[in-house]
């Protein structure tokens, strides 16, 4: 179509690191995603550049993007 933008979100900034959620607690999320970067070797400066990032908000929605812009983040389903 002609004039239309299709916007594709940017991969996260380690798309090999996988988590999937268990819960929507943000210190549990902003764990298993400061874990999952100590799994794979990442820096310990990027590391503790992602939980300043992570609980410099206070919004779950926010959170989530930020751990998006991280990592592969698989959401938490419901059952």
């Amino acid at each position: 179509m002609r004039g239309s933008l299709i916007l594709t979100p940017p991969s996260p900034r380690f798309p090999e690191v996988q988590v999937t959620l268990r819960t929507r607690n943000r210190w549990a999320v902003a764990s298993a995603v400061r874990q999952a970067l100590r799994r794979a070797g990442k820096d310990r400066r990027e590391i503790d550049l992602f939980l300043a990032e992570a609980m410099a908000t206070d919004d779950p929605q926010a959170l989530q993007e930020t751990c998006n812009r991280w990592v592969n983040l698989k959401p938490l389903t419901s059952n």
